[in-house]
């Protein structure tokens, strides 16, 4: 991990700058302390980058759940590539979505569960995860079957997203089943024949 990371890739750089001063000749004495030097300086003096904690409080609100995904994407901003943010806010308007139709999001109910455990749980340790390697290594390090990080990353927010989408759709369904059913409980009870008798 330590060859991936931005200290390590910025102290090479300027121990090559130290190895051109050399061969270009502008250094000929002590050179190979001069390259050293480069490259300790370049290690030491680059900073780290900075670990972000995502992790989300257990018992929220429905507001605290919208407040505290609006904090997560604000983190992720900077740091995750355009689509992986992309990824993100779809799946924070799916949540959007369905936080109306939820009463108690600490409920037992198997699709709050669901819900809550996306936002509170699976999408922030997903980013936690890919945020903590070197940006070298999520980009060009294979882990699984030839996949980077970044590539396994895109694959669990894509069925995240998917999920919380299938999960809108099917709660809009139940709304416009519960329509239909209500509209055939009116026909059936305001019939034109029952005006008359």
């Amino acid at each position: 991990m330590f060859l991936y990371s931005t200290p390590n890739i910025v102290g090479a750089v300027c121990g090559l700058a130290g190895l051109g001063l050399f061969f270009g000749g502008v250094v000929k004495k002590y050179w190979l302390f001069i390259v050293v030097g480069l490259y300790v300086a370049g290690l030491l003096l680059t900073p780290r980058n900075k670990a972000v904690a995502l992790s989300l409080q257990s018992e929220l609100t429905a507001e605290d759940i919208r407040a505290a995904l609006e904090t997560l994407m604000a983190q992720i901003r900077p740091r995750v590539p355009k689509e992986i943010f992309a990824q993100v806010e779809r799946i924070r308007e799916a949540i959007f979505a369905l936080l109306p139709t939820i009463i108690d999001v600490n409920s037992g109910d198997h699709a709050v569960y669901t819900v809550r455990q996306t936002a509170l749980e699976y999408l922030p340790a997903a980013l936690q995860h890919y945020l903590n390697l070197p940006t070298a290594f999520a980009n060009l390090h294979p882990l699984k079957e030839g996949k980077t990080a970044t590539t396994l990353l895109r694959e669990q927010l894509e069925l995240l997203a998917t999920t919380m989408e299938d999960m809108v759709e099917d709660f809009h369904r139940q709304d416009a089943e519960q329509l239909l059913i209500h509209g055939r409980f009116l026909e059936e009870r305001f019939h034109k024949a029952d005006l008359f008798t």
